[in-house]
Parts: structure tokens; C-alpha cells; sequence
């Protein structure tokens, strides 16, 4: 029977993994500690028992692939993952996706008190001195954005209502315990029939993940930018400080007018951004055969005869003025003349040689 894994993530100290063992007599408990792997270290404990490695590459992706998934496809049963404070469950759970091993669900801790100014900065974990190893840029905000984001189940360590306006608009589908009265099994039993469980699309799924409120409170909001015109590409780079300062999270798909076939994936947390290649529109292949079908029925549902499913379509979750960015945003989209000219223009494109190809 393949194991049936537990991941517990967050950038705090807890003992959530801890509690969840003691109320699974069967289970077992993985723990790792990264903070030795730029010099190819890493630590393992399972139910305590300590084993220290020595990687030739220190790497988060090496880590994974050469010990915790051949762990978890020798054991079965539960197993709950204490992830290291810097894990995204989302990395671990694309790692997986190749296995038998099945994610029960996701669980990240969130510290109250820390967790909207880590969200909304721009400090990296180098300036924390956290990173994962060499070259490990990320910032705080996308670590802490993507653990909550990515959960099934949210452990708060206190309340407040700023915090669970954020919440309920980035991860809505996720219930939620405070520390001091957890119940970890009551918890896991909240989580809903529909909620990820690891799961991911390709990019091209619905934005509005668990159909989140799209009406302000408590000072937050929600942007649902769409438009049927491209994006000017210089004009778009210009505007991109719009999605980085007060904003929590910005998610989707980018049409610009210098790269008529390719969806890009524009990606925000704090002060950090992403920018990513999906590969070609639909309208832009020959064969949707490789194409999901859920893709393939959407673009049939909003298809333009001269466009095809090409398409501008941003969900921003902002603690600043929702009408800055959307006019920001409309601002770089390309006016009418240069739409006119569209195939005869050359743009100089700043994304031409940022983006890389996505891995999820």
C-alpha cells in the first residue's frame, strides 16, 4: 500500500507535525533540516531517529529527489512531513506527482503575528540569512504566500481580521484551527471533497481558485483584471511596481504583443515576481490534442473568432487601491493604433529573455 502523506509546512516554529503523530498511533514522523544544505548537509529524523546526509549537490531538488522521495515510497501507511520552514509544499508535491505516493492533504501553519508584513515585503531569505542554498533568491513573500496558498488546512497562531480577509480570498476552501485549541483531527476532517490535496494545474485552470469573496473587507480586495488586447511589453514591465507594493498575491495569464503565440504566467508575492512561460495558445497549435480537456471547453466557452483564446486574465489580492493597478494595467494594454499595426511593430520586449519555462 503506498504511503498516504501528510505535509505540514510554514515558516514558523510549531509542533503541529508533533501533535499530529501523537493522535496517529500508526504514522510516522519525517523531519528535515535544510540550514546545512549549501554545504551539502541535510538532516533526517524519522519517529526521532537521526540520520545525517551528505549530498554532492546541495539543492532542495536534489534533497527530494535522492532522499525524501525514495523514503516516502518505502514506507506506508501515514506519514506526516515536518517540511523545513523554507519548503513550499507545492515543490514537494510536483515531486511526488511522478510516484504512487499520495498526498492526504496539506497543512501549513501561519504565525499571526508576522505573517501580512512578511507577505506584503520584500526582504529575501538571504537577508534572513534562510536560504536554501547558493543561488536560493526567493524572497520571504513567496515562501510564506505560497505555503498558505497551496494548503488544505490552516493552523493560525492567534486572530486577526486583516489576516483571515487575506486568507479567505487565497486560500478559501482551507479550514482553519488556532494553535492553542487544535484539534488535528477534527481539522483533517474539515478539509473539504473538492481541496487540492497536492494537486496543480497547468496554468490554464481557473484563477479563482474555490471561488473566493470578490468584494472588499477589512481593507482588502480583490482585482479580476481581463481584457481581449495585448500588452504593450515595455509599458507592462513599467507597470509591474503596481503588483508589488501592498499586494499579497497576483496570479495568471499574460498576452503581449511581442510574443503573439506564447501565454506567459506573471506571478507576484510581496516584492517578489515571477514571470514564466505556459507555451502557445491554443489559437497559436496546429493539434490540441496534448492539450488538456477542461482547457480545450473553456477556450470553446470564450472563443474570439479573431483572437482565439488569447487573452489577459490577472487576480490580484491587494491591501492598496484596486482602481491604481486596474488603471495601471489598462494603461500598458496596446491603444488602438498600435493594435492597428500590431504585426508590422517591433517592440522591444524586456520578457524576451526573462522568462523560463514553468515547471508546474
Amino acid at each position: 500500500m503506498a504511503a498516504q502523506v501528510v505535509l505540514v509546512a510554514g515558516l514558523t516554529h510549531h509542533d503541529v507535525a508533533d501533535e499530529l503523530w501523537r493522535a496517529s498511533p500508526e504514522s510516522v514522523l519525517v523531519r528535515h533540516d535544510l540550514s546545512g544544505l549549501a554545504d551539502g548537509v541535510v538532516r533526517r529524523w524519522v519517529d526521532g531517529r537521526l540520520t545525517v546526509l551528505e549530498l554532492a549537490h546541495g539543492c532542495v531538488s536534489c534533497t527530494l529527489r535522492l532522499d525524501l522521495i525514495p523514503l516516502l515510497e518505502g514506507l506506508d501507511g501515514r506519514v506526516i512531513v515536518h517540511l523545513d520552514p523554507v519548503l513550499e509544499p507545492e515543490a514537494v508535491c510536483f515531486a511526488l506527482s511522478e510516484t504512487e505516493v499520495d498526498v492526504e492533504a496539506v497543512i501549513t501553519v501561519v504565525d499571526s503575528a508576522t505573517w501580512l508584513s512578511d507577505a506584503t515585503g520584500g526582504d529575501t531569505l538571504a537577508d534572513r540569512g534562510m536560504r536554501a542554498a547558493e543561488g536560493d533568491e526567493r524572497t520571504v513573500a513567496q515562501v510564506v504566500v505560497g505555503q498558505a496558498e497551496f494548503a488544505d488546512a490552516l493552523v493560525l497562531t492567534g486572530d486577526d481580521a486583516v489576516l483571515n480577509a487575506v486568507l479567505d480570498r487565497l486560500t478559501p476552501l482551507a479550514p482553519r484551527q488556532r494553535l492553542d485549541d487544535l484539534d488535528v483531527t477534527a481539522l483533517l476532517a474539515a478539509v473539504p471533497d473538492n481541496a487540492r490535496r497536492g494537486g496543480f494545474d497547468d496554468g490554464f485552470g481557473s484563477l479563482l481558485y474555490g471561488q473566493p469573496p470578490l468584494e472588499p473587507a477589512h481593507g482588502v480586495s480583490v482585482v479580476h483584471f481581463t481584457e481581449r488586447r495585448p500588452f504593450h511589453p515595455m509599458r507592462l514591465h513599467n507597470a509591474l511596481d503596481v503588483l508589488l507594493e501592498d499586494v499579497v498575491r497576483t496570479r495568471g495569464r499574460v498576452w503581449v504583443a511581442s510574443q503573439p503565440d506564447q501565454a506567459l504566467w506573471l506571478e507576484s508575492a510581496g516584492g517578489g515576481l515571477r514571470v514564466g512561460n505556459l507555451g502557445p495558445w491554443l489559437a497559436a497549435m496546429d493539434d490540441w490534442a496534448e492539450a488538456d480537456a477542461e482547457r480545450r471547453a473553456a477556450a470553446d466557452l470564450q472563443w474570439d473568432p479573431y483572437y482565439g483564446d488569447r487573452s489577459q486574465e490577472l487576480f490580484v489580492i491587494t491591501r492598496s487601491d484596486p482602481g491604481e493597478i486596474v488603471a495601471a494595467l489598462r494603461a500598458a494594454l496596446v491603444t488602438d493604433e498600435e493594435l492597428a499595426l500590431v504585426s508590422e511593430l517591433d517592440f522591444a520586449d524586456p520578457f524576451a529573455d526573462w522568462h523560463e519555462e514553468m515547471e508546474i
